[in-house]
């Protein structure tokens, strides 16, 4: 594990410091913690983004639909096969 050195604003640490003596973690690990969650939040914000760009894209959206009307008729192919 690599140590990370930073300075935060004094009102932010005493937050720190309260949240970790509430949760009865160290420090480090709720910061670590808070980080993943943040990180996460943005990998999913691109995605949103992305996704709502393709949802825009005539081309994409009928690429989509033809796919799921393929998806479709194999399900019914399969359930007459049963």
């Amino acid at each position: 594990m690599t140590t990370f050195t930073s300075s935060l604003p004094d009102q932010l640490l005493q937050r720190l410091s309260e949240a970790a003596q509430k949760l009865n973690l160290p420090k480090n690990k709720l910061i670590e913690k808070a980080l993943e969650i943040y990180l996460d939040q943005l990998t999913r914000a691109e995605y949103v983004k992305s996704f709502r760009q393709a949802g825009e894209d005539v081309d994409a959206m009928l690429i989509a639909e033809e796919g799921m009307n393929e998806y479709l008729s194999q399900l019914a192919d399969e359930d007459e096969a049963r």
